[in-house]
């Protein structure tokens, strides 16, 4: 099969489940907004960027770890002794979480809902010890599984939403009372439900672990973590980049506004933020993919050409969706329906691009993997950390959430120069960066031109703008992908097996 073909499939599966996904907890924003004011949103956009921090931290970097030393020892030995790992930690932290419950909520502000907290910690242990088997169906080339797994979790999570948000409150004015439903709980049931869907997946995973052999080596745990660490501080870098913003935006902009102006901020800033989660959603979905293809693809003879193909392809299909959200911003704006929080509109632009660089960073970022250099990782991570971090504290007191918005750009732009400059030392590929130029060049002049294309009519100025999107996906097309319209692909693409 054509290795392309094959890695353009799974990224497809695994973006598709995700992308849906991501769609559905979408779809919740402006049901949180119309039910919740942004100060109350606010401390559910904070909490939650502590999720996916805690965890990285958590994982610490044995996913990447768990595909490499599968091709080199027998999985099942790398499965099982990373279980035990990830077990002990898990319960390591809920005993050091749950000693210091009090004084974390005292620093999160939010000394009165320490229930909030215990549902997270829950929540979060259980997906830790998750993440392994969910590895092993990537490794095993299982997306479809893997999807199935991820769609059901997301399937509860919305019906519980909608059951605790919508119905029982519904019943509750009718007179109709639900036992287990407290009218005044707000939000707690949005951690109730994460909690419950986290569940669910567990249970469903548990078939997987079945070849969890108690099987435990210290020393094959000690070359795991020899090799995973720096791409630990990778991961954990990465999500401050990402996320690290809506934790401590709240205790940077309380310093030059009050602590309930700074929390709305917090959350114009974080449903803003899921408008551009497509982008971040695409790629996610070539992340699933691509780890493990190119571990597997290493070996044949054109693997450098095939990933050189790879990364023009993903710049180029990125770019369209960039495209393609901002010609559509004024219509995708109203998912939000509360007025109050369409003045975050302007960082979209600035988090799409920023994801789109983090996407590519990915794509670049084999070469410290392939050849174990994987410190390298650590030290263009720590450089983007930085640069996040400096430019949030120097910036959010003086020009708000749009601090956020350029600090996570400069910082994904920077890794992904510093990765190109250190790979041609390593691992040299030769990226046509011309051609990329070409097109970031083309898609900038399209979206500045899509911007004064306005009417009154926002469906009449979104349809508008679509025969720019057509003709740069026509560029695309004609210059870089004509084997899709060949006889032989088209053959090999719906013949009967």
């Amino acid at each position: 099969m054509n290795p392309l073909k094959k890695l353009a499939g799974d990224t497809i599966i695994y973006g598709f489940t995700t992308i849906l996904g991501r769609f559905v907890n979408w779809l919740l924003v402006p049901l949180y907004a119309g039910i919740f004011p942004a100060s109350e949103y606010g401390i559910v956009t904070n909490l939650m960027s502590y999720i996916a921090l805690l965890m990285v931290i958590l994982t610490y970097g044995t996913e990447t770890g768990f595909f490499r030393f599968s091709t080199k020892d027998n999985s099942n030995k790398v499965f099982s002794t990373l279980m035990f790992s990830l077990t002990g930690t898990t319960l390591l932290f809920f005993i050091v979480a749950f000693s210091f419950l009090p004084g974390i909520a005292d620093f999160l502000e939010i000394p009165d809902h320490k229930n909030y907290l215990t549902l997270l910690i829950l929540t979060i242990g259980i997906d830790a010890i998750s993440s392994i088997p969910f590895a092993l169906l990537r490794l095993q080339g299982r997306p479809i599984r893997f999807g199935v797994v991820k769609l059901v979790n997301v399937g509860v999570n919305i019906v519980l939403n909608l059951f605790f948000l919508v119905v029982c409150p519904y019943l509750e004015k009718n007179g109709i009372h639900i036992p287990f439903y407290d009218p005044a709980g707000g939000i707690i049931y949005i951690f109730i439900a994460y909690l419950i869907a986290s569940v669910v997946t567990f249970l469903m995973l548990v078939p997987y672990m079945s070849k969890f052999r108690f099987y435990f080596s210290w020393g094959l745990l000690k070359d795991i973590m020899k090799y995973s660490f720096p791409i630990f501080i990778v991961s954990l870098a990465g999500m401050i980049n990402l996320q690290g913003a809506q934790s401590w935006m709240p205790k940077v902009l309380g310093q030059v506004m009050s602590s309930q102006e700074a929390m709305a901020m917090t959350g114009i800033y974080g449903a803003n933020y899921k408008l551009a989660l497509i982008m971040y959603i695409f790629t996610q979905g070539f992340k699933y993919a691509f780890e493990p293809f190119f571990f597997s693809y290493s070996k044949h003879e054109d693997s450098k050409k095939v990933y050189q193909d790879v990364f023009l392809y993903f710049t180029g299909f990125g770019l369209i969706i960039f495209l393609g959200i901002m010609y559509w911003i004024d219509i995708i704006k109203y998912f939000v329906r509360t007025p109050e929080y369409y003045s975050g509109i302007i960082i979209v632009p600035w988090v799409l691009m920023a994801n789109l660089f983090q996407g590519m960073y990915y794509s670049l970022s084999l070469w410290y993997k392939l050849t174990d250099k994987t410190m390298y990782g650590a030290y263009m991570s720590v450089i983007g950390c930085i640069i996040t971090v400096s430019m949030n504290f120097i910036l959010l007191p003086r020009i708000g959430y749009m601090g956020s918005a350029y600090a996570v750009f400069c910082c994904f732009l920077v890794m992904c120069i510093l990765s190109l400059i250190w790979g041609k030392k390593f691992y040299k590929i030769s990226y046509d960066l011309k051609k990329i130029a070409f097109y970031y060049s083309v898609a900038l002049v399209f979206y500045f031109i899509g911007k004064y294309i306005r009417f009154e009519n926002a469906w009449l100025t979104c349809i508008a703008r679509m025969p720019l999107l057509f003709i740069f996906i026509l560029l695309f097309l004609y210059r870089e992908m004509k084997f899709i319209f060949s006889k032989d692909f088209i053959y090999k693409m719906f013949r009967k097996k």
